[in-house]
């Protein structure tokens, strides 16, 4: 399961994809991955988490993922945050990595599937009114996904736990400055 941590720290240091991922404790089957919104879509500026959950089997059996960040998109739930994508399910192949699908999350956020959905509701938006539906997905990354970089009271709150400032500004940057997530990273010591 080594070759897990390895694969996202080589591709966080060899090209600027947005994505990285950070295990939760000392367990490998366990992960929070992290992906920034693709530019020129209603996710741009967003900085996603997602929950990855590494089964008995991999890499024959595909990792389980779901969207922490709420996310208003066709395939993936706005209520659960469950991700409909073919290589999640029935298209994995043991070849694809954690990386590998950090990058297709990506990508779907970049060519939405409304034929195929998981979210029906916004699916039918999508398809009757797309305008409506790019402004709904914004106006939820903005309010969701958007760093709030710099607000002194939430580093404040995290440094009185006992954490440095670097720390505590490291564990933000990677939860897009979501005060419950950047804890949960660093009182696991994944930061």
């Amino acid at each position: 399961m080594i070759h897990l941590l390895q694969d996202i720290r080589d591709a966080k240091d060899k090209d600027n994809t947005g994505i990285n991922a950070d295990l939760v404790g000392d367990s490998f089957t366990h992960w929070k991955g992290h992906l920034t919104g693709p530019d020129n879509t209603p996710y741009s500026g967003g900085h996603f988490t997602v929950d990855i959950q590494i089964p008995p089997n991999y890499p024959f059996e595909p990792p389980k993922m779901k969207f922490d960040t709420k996310i208003w998109h066709p395939n993936i739930s706005s209520q659960t945050g469950a991700i409909c994508l073919d290589i999640l399910k029935n298209e994995w192949s043991p070849a694809l990595t954690l990386r590998t699908a950090m990058l297709s999350l990506q990508a779907l956020l970049s060519t939405p599937n409304p034929d195929d959905p998981q979210d029906a509701q916004v699916a039918g938006q999508y398809k009757k009114d797309y305008k409506a539906y790019a402004q709904q997905a914004q106006q939820w990354t903005q309010m969701y996904a958007v760093k709030k970089q710099g607000n002194p009271a939430i580093l404040r709150a995290i440094c009185e736990m006992g954490f440095s400032e670097d720390k505590a500004k490291l564990a933000l940057d990677r939860c897009g400055w979501d005060e419950q997530q950047a804890t949960e990273l660093l009182l696991t010591g994944a930061v």
